[in-house]
């Protein structure tokens, strides 16, 4: 196989995984055009439609979809071995693509990061934060970072947080002309900022647990967001209150800009996990960064 003929079927890979020409070229640097002629010159090379375009929309075809199945793999497999060699370098490199949420982003993984970079400088880490659960091997990333308790079973899962724990927080100044909620149900009688699941779309119900009984509530305000950052301004500006993660509110807190409530129905669950395939062969820079964020306690 000819050096162009490999870079066409990697160019295909990239529109049929990401189902646009204009993301695809994005991410392999060039231009929707010239991508557009890559892939028709290979379809012409190989005498098949491998790509339905529409105004809106690019799907394979059947043959597309064959030659994804088989492309894929292949593809990942010349680059994990590429990766390998790092190896016989003096110093390891290579670039380590994760996807995580923006709370494990903000408090766990970066200031990991910023520890460990300095002393690898070829050494590439992309945090992609999103909050939904992404397919890593469908979005070719190396590993992704989310709660344990989300973590699918066939992946290899490495801690890299302590124990997670969300409370009900509101500033002093909502809490002022209103009573405390003593129990999860009396929230219905607050406003509260909700959280949109980025995932389902539904706005999720808040989880509380006391004496080993599980309660789900569903709450009401002025304020939905799909943002921890967000959510975090809407209690401190006094919009009402909002449910977060203890470690993202604990400055406040203890500063007295918010106040903790319900605190006996906010048990403790598996923080975060680093996870990715079994099969995946680890590269030398990728086993660096996983050891890196590997949790050793506090």
């Amino acid at each position: 196989m000819r050096r162009e003929e490999l870079g066409d079927l990697a160019a295909f890979l990239a529109v049929a995984q990401d189902r646009s020409f204009t993301r695809a070229a994005a991410k392999l640097g060039t231009s929707q055009s010239a991508l557009s002629h890559t892939v028709r010159r290979l379809e012409a090379r190989l005498g098949v439609r491998l790509l339905t375009r529409t105004t809106r929309s690019v799907a394979p075809t059947e043959a597309g979809e064959r030659l994804l199945e088989t492309l894929g793999p292949a593809l990942d497999d010349i680059e994990a071995k590429l990766d390998a060699l790092s190896a016989l370098r003096t110093r390891p490199a290579g670039t380590v693509r994760i996807t995580t949420t923006e709370h494990a982003a903000e408090m766990i993984l970066w200031p990991a990061l910023q520890r460990f970079l300095p002393d690898y400088p070829d050494i590439k880490v992309e945090l992609s934060v999103d909050n939904s659960f992404t397919d890593i091997e469908a979005e070719r990333f190396d590993a992704g970072v989310r709660l344990g308790e989300q973590v699918a079973k066939d992946m290899i899962a490495v801690r890299v947080g302590p124990q997670e724990r969300f409370v009900a927080v509101g500033a002093p100044s909502y809490f002022a002309a209103r009573k405390p909620p003593g129990t999860p149900q009396e929230l219905a009688d607050h406003a509260c900022i909700n959280l949109r699941l980025p995932t389902s779309g539904g706005l999720y119900a808040w989880e509380f647990e006391k004496d080993g009984r599980p309660l789900r509530v569903r709450v009401e305000g002025q304020l939905a967001f799909n943002s921890t950052r967000l959510l975090l301004g809407g209690a401190l500006a006094g919009f009402g209150v909002a449910y977060l993660p203890e470690d993202y509110v604990r400055s406040h807190v203890d500063e007295g800009r918010l106040v903790p409530v319900l605190d006996d129905w906010c048990p403790p669950f598996p923080g975060y996990h680093l996870y990715y395939p079994s099969r995946r062969q680890l590269s030398p820079a990728f086993a660096l960064v996983v050891e890196a964020l590997r949790y050793r306690g506090p």
